[in-house]
């Protein structure tokens, strides 16, 4: 009697899953922390002024991608575990509802930003040039942030049926477009007019405009696992729910770290300038390892929720495993980086000799998180696959606000080059926290699963 063919996700060996669907995420996010440089090099160029503004306007950015990512997540984590299940008409629904609150959330920030982008950015400056390109930008980014929001719920749809290769080819459309389009349209290239930065915020939003409509070509026009119906589309509470159990608790987890960088700001601003600016220096460089494992997790994040919902626990053990050592060793290969070559790294930044003196100690402390930090961001990977979403919530909270801003501040009160050691006892302590978080659901929930997948 032959085997039924069975689902990638639930057949085939764990560890090479896992590579073939994380290495194009992983590639994607480099491209991605790539653009954050290279777009900041840009900016910086039309004045000290114009980078200001754009950095008072980014925590509203990281809000709004908190909220499309974080829903992606919730859209992600229901849609495997509803096809593990072999649910498909759940699945389906789940697949349709992201489009929708896509948009809904786009209604949202362009109601905020239509409303609110000058009194938001006159709360930090008085100087009216300041003001004036960071209402602009924000307006711009808000408005227009409907590509994001569609293109994210897509992205997330595709990747929990274990379609890696078109959410890699969305984020780098938009990625390129992006850098195509900031030097154009920033200082006037090719015919266009030199828009400042207006036209570094169009570069963006052009880029996941462009990004978003290849996305619904791709979802609409292509076979999937899953089908979209918008056509008499009426909302299903349970699927909410069931989106948003898993969601907010990654909405809040990535809105933290924009308050955690404001609370580190204040902290540092006591020192100098230079501090703040290896702050920030340090947020780009560690996207380059960070990112590679975020890649990791969305690979990692639709097998562990498939097999779930399949009750096959032998393969969700597998994957949290394969998924540690992974991240361990990109995360140790980027501690090597910046113990061994800090004053390479920062000197792609152009760094005064003060801010040197600060960054090189700087830079080697802070990687002492980064190996705590791979576990714990695959643990929380777990927690979200098998919609226990407020589990990884509690371990952010507890490392960004509970441990680490209060850590800071009393490590000020000795020096300056304490303060960085906030950074590795908030993992450290994080990392405990995850390691019993994860026996108790195996306690709970994993040991009751099947040993074969059904």
């Amino acid at each position: 009697m032959s085997k039924p063919v069975e689902n990638k996700m639930g057949a085939a060996p764990v560890a090479r899953l896992i590579l073939s669907m994380s290495l194009p995420a992983m590639f994607s996010m480099l491209v991605q922390s790539l653009y954050n440089i290279v777009d900041s090099i840009f900016v910086a160029k039309i004045g000290e002024s114009a980078l200001a503004a754009v950095s008072l306007a980014f925590p509203i950015q990281t809000l709004m991608i908190a909220v499309a990512v974080g829903t992606g997540v919730g859209i992600n984590s229901l849609i495997s575990r509803r096809l593990g299940e072999g649910d498909q008409e759940a699945a389906d629904r789940a697949a349709s509802h992201g489009i929708v609150l896509g948009v809904i959330s786009w209604a949202l920030f362009a109601l905020l930003g239509l409303l609110f982008s000058r009194p938001f950015i006159q709360i930090f400056s008085s100087n009216e040039a300041v003001v004036q390109a960071g209402t602009d930008y924000l307006a711009i980014v808000t408005i227009l942030s409907f590509g994001i929001f569609v293109e994210v719920s897509v992205e997330k749809t595709l990747q929990a049926t274990g379609n890696m290769i078109y959410p890699m080819v969305f984020q780098l459309i938009g990625a390129v477009i992006n850098l195509i389009m900031d030097p154009i349209l920033i200082f006037g290239l090719m015919g266009f007019p030199a828009m400042g930065v207006a036209g570094a915020a169009l570069a963006t939003v052009l880029g996941q405009i462009i990004a978003m409509v290849y996305s619904l070509y791709i979802v609409f026009r292509k076979d999937h696992e899953v089908t979209i119906r918008l056509k008499r589309f009426r909302f299903h509470r349970r699927t909410v729910k069931d989106i948003y159990t898993v969601g907010a608790p990654s909405i809040l987890m990535q809105s933290i770290g924009a308050a955690l960088n404001i609370g580190l700001n204040a902290i540092l601003a006591g020192f100098s300038e230079a501090a703040v600016s290896v702050m920030g220096v340090y947020y780009k460089l560690q996207s380059f390892v960070f990112m590679p494992v975020f890649g990791l997790n969305q690979g990692v994040m639709p097998i562990m929720g498939y097999n779930y919902g399949a009750r096959n626990r032998k393969r969700v053990m597998d994957a949290l495993k394969w998924g540690c050592v992974i991240a361990v060793c990109i995360m140790a290969i980027g501690c090597i980086l910046f113990m061994g070559f800090p004053q390479q790294l920062l000197g792609l930044f152009n760094p005064s000799p003060e801010m040197l003196e600060i960054g090189i100690p700087a830079l080697r402390i802070i990687s002492l998180c980064f190996l705590p930090a791979a576990l714990g961001i695959i643990a929380s990977t777990l927690f979200q696959a098998i919609g226990m979403g407020s589990r990884s919530l509690i371990i952010s909270i507890l490392r960004q606000v509970v441990i680490i801003l209060p850590a800071a501040y009393l490590l000020s009160k000795i020096s300056l080059l304490s303060v960085w050691y906030a950074f590795p006892l908030a993992e450290f302590v994080s990392l405990l926290v995850s390691i019993f978080f994860v026996w108790q659901v195996y306690r709970s929930k994993l040991r009751q699963l099947d040993e074969a997948a059904l």
